[in-house]
């Protein structure tokens, strides 16, 4: 039982230490999540979406901070009943998200690993047996270091985590997962190589047979069946290459410009996925900038999820030379964890990228 115990001790603290620096790495990214799970579709709490980013940052920190207090044996009793508490809701959310298929990715590790909700809810059902191993076994567990070294250590991961949630909310994730990360390909990104595998399905075709119903399976092609056609159901069993970039588009008056803006040898990319939750007081940064970058010969434009009311108000407000153009919401929350933030693209090469903090730090040839 002893090294039983031990082993769950280990492994649930360093998934934990690793799942939440990776969600600490990206706070925004997180509480974009969690969002998703207070929407009314799903769990129904739209008086937490307000605060999804506090409830992000104070659910990470948490994680890292529960994680290295198991792995140095910190107040043993509170740590791994805190723990149990907290792997029951990620059980729970993760099973509501795989039966009814509400939320397809947990972000339990960010965007680093995509799990599936069924994997993500049958890795939460392996922390969970783990964690009632070591409650079970809750005697055998003995700390490694004195209380003064315990103490220093705890307080050291509070602090450190403390400091990097800060400057990666006032800057970007310090190390970016995402398809559009510095020297990413926007149009490679989104091509399917050659000979990558395609789905595969399986047609149901229904017929009337002499009076009776009578099924036949095929992937794709038409049976001969001596019978009345009635339908036909379509199942996916095995999913296709799916690009890490899908869904781009940059579109003014229903036209998608994406394929003759991403040839530009020299464009900058103002995005604000909505306007009306942006930082209006950085649209001053962003005129100079924008007249700076027109001077020395960069295409200029705005990429936003509102409609022509706000973009062309903030146009007018800022008196802007550009033209904002429509991309979808999620993309753009995708692109840059920053409402506005700036990139700079050599023909559809993402050469910087910057939140609205540290435009001025941007190096304009």
């Amino acid at each position: 039982m002893k090294y039983l115990v031990g082993f769950s001790r280990v492994v649930v603290g360093l998934l934990f230490i690793i799942s939440g620096f990776i969600k600490l790495n990206d706070p925004v990214g997180f509480s974009f999540k969690l969002e998703e799970y207070f929407s009314s579709g799903v769990l129904n709490l739209p008086m937490l979406e307000p605060i999804a980013l506090e409830i992000s940052i104070a659910v990470v920190i948490l994680e890292v901070l529960l994680g290295v207090m198991l792995l140095v044996g910190f107040r043993i009793k509170f740590t791994i009943w805190s723990l149990l508490a907290m792997i029951v809701f990620f059980t729970f959310l993760t099973f509501y998200s795989a039966y009814f298929n509400k939320v397809t990715d947990c972000g339990c590790f960010g965007d680093a690993i995509k799990l599936t909700p069924w994997e993500s809810f049958t890795k939460d059902v392996i922390l969970l047996v783990l964690i009632i191993i070591m409650i079970v076994g809750i005697k055998t567990i003995k700390p490694i270091l004195d209380n003064g070294a315990k103490r220093f250590i705890v307080g050291i991961t509070l602090l450190a985590s403390a400091i990097f949630a800060y400057y990666v909310l006032n800057h970007l994730p310090a190390i970016d997962f995402r398809p559009y990360k510095i020297g990413a390909n926007i149009e490679e990104g989104m091509s399917i190589p050659e000979g990558a595998p395609s789905p595969i399905f399986d047609y149901a075709w229904k017929f009337n047979v002499n009076g009776e119903e009578e099924i036949v399976v095929t992937q794709g092609d038409y049976p001969s069946v001596d019978g009345e056609f009635i339908g036909v159901e379509t199942t996916e069993v095995q999913k296709g290459y799916e690009p890490p970039i899908h869904d781009f588009t940059i579109e003014q008056e229903g036209e998608d410009f994406a394929a003759s803006l991403l040839q530009e040898p020299k464009l900058v990319m103002i995005i604000a996925y909505d306007l009306r939750k942006s930082n209006l007081n950085v649209f001053g940064d962003i005129k100079s900038l924008s007249e700076k970058a027109i001077k020395n010969g960069y295409k200029v434009i705005g990429m936003s999820a509102s409609g022509p009311e706000y973009t062309e108000g903030i146009k007018k407000d800022y008196k802007l030379g550009f033209d904002f153009y429509f991309t979808d919401e999620t993309t753009l929350k995708t692109i840059v964890r920053s409402n506005p933030g700036v990139l700079v693209l050599e023909k559809g090469t993402i050469t910087e990228k910057v939140h609205y903090k540290d435009i001025k730090k941007l190096k304009l040839e």
